[in-house]
């Protein structure tokens, strides 16, 4: 499975913080905001990652990711000339994805729970249909809504609803099979003027492969698009750090503990990184490592 990362917009909603950076490259505490989509995929799995981002905007994301070799990733680039839709990035994608499943991620959407990694790894599995997560918000109107039956099997799925028939919100994280560039192809605008990923999802619904996950008590999903958003994911992964001594979205660490990269890999990494609390975590992680590869020494008895 491959793995797509819009990153584009004007972040309009986050001005004048975005008049000269885009949205994607804004902090969420410690560190970059599309680190943590980045780090989703990841989870997932996903070496394989196609950013597409805007015209302005490629270079900045190209000298802080590169190639993704250091993580053991291979990270191309797209363009989106102009906000033209979610499901647009199938179409600017289709080479990239050669008929492949796909996972798309928001570059402003953070995940957080346990068990999250295996969930997110059935979902790569993925080989036939469409799979979403849905999450329950107390307002629905701004998302992609969708409406289950009792079974919890998806009924519809409507933007931006005036009305909503349910309080659970598409998230930002689709899984596709290999058709997605070509329903894409056929969706038309919406009365927004963009090809909606709402409208891909009710294709896949109206075939009847679409299957929805509910990510209910335990999961933190975040989309951090406005000021306050921006403030609260800020604060949640603060919070979690800084009380549990983790690091969310750690790259290096996700790398390893995939097997994207080697133990001596992630040792270079880890004794040049510079001095900053994320380089002191990484120094932290590369100790407790040394501590667990030395041999345990023989105990000898009556000694």
């Amino acid at each position: 499975m491959k793995g797509i990362v819009l990153a584009g917009g004007s972040g309009s909603r986050l001005y004048p913080m975005t008049a000269s950076v885009t949205k994607q490259l804004l902090p969420i505490y410690d560190k970059p905001m599309i680190y943590y989509p980045i780090a989703t995929l990841m989870l997932a799995g996903i070496r394989d990652i196609l950013l597409i981002t805007t015209p302005k905007d490629i270079e900045r994301y190209v000298d802080l990711l590169g190639d993704g070799a250091r993580w053991g990733l291979n990270i191309t680039y797209a363009v989106q000339p102009r906000p033209d839709g979610i499901a647009q990035a199938f179409i600017i994608g289709e080479e990239f994805l050669g008929g492949a499943p796909s996972a798309l991620i928001l570059g402003d959407n953070l995940f957080f729970g346990s068990g999250l990694r295996q969930r997110l790894v059935n979902a790569a599995a993925l080989e036939q249909g469409a799979h979403i997560f849905a999450c329950r918000v107390d307002d629905p109107e701004r998302y992609g809504v969708v409406e289950l039956d009792a079974d919890q099997r998806p009924i519809s799925i409507i933007e931006k609803p005036r009305q909503p028939l349910s309080n659970w919100a598409v998230t930002g994280l689709y899984f596709f099979d290999g058709q997605a560039s070509e329903i894409a192809r056929q969706l038309r605008p919406s009365p927004r003027g963009e090809l909606e990923i709402s409208d891909l999802n009710a294709t896949y619904l109206a075939r009847g492969t679409l299957t929805v996950e509910r990510l209910g008590r335990g999961y933190a999903w975040l989309d951090t698009g406005t000021p306050e958003t921006l403030m609260a994911a800020t604060q949640f992964v603060c919070a979690l750090e800084t009380r549990q001594g983790i690091k969310i979205a750690c790259l290096e660490e996700i790398a390893l503990s995939q097997g994207f990269i080697t133990a001596d890999t992630f040792a270079r990494m880890a004794a040049s990184a510079p001095v900053s609390a994320y380089g002191r975590y990484l120094k932290t992680l590369l100790s407790d490592l040394e501590i667990e590869a030395r041999p345990t020494p023989l105990r000898v008895v009556g000694a």
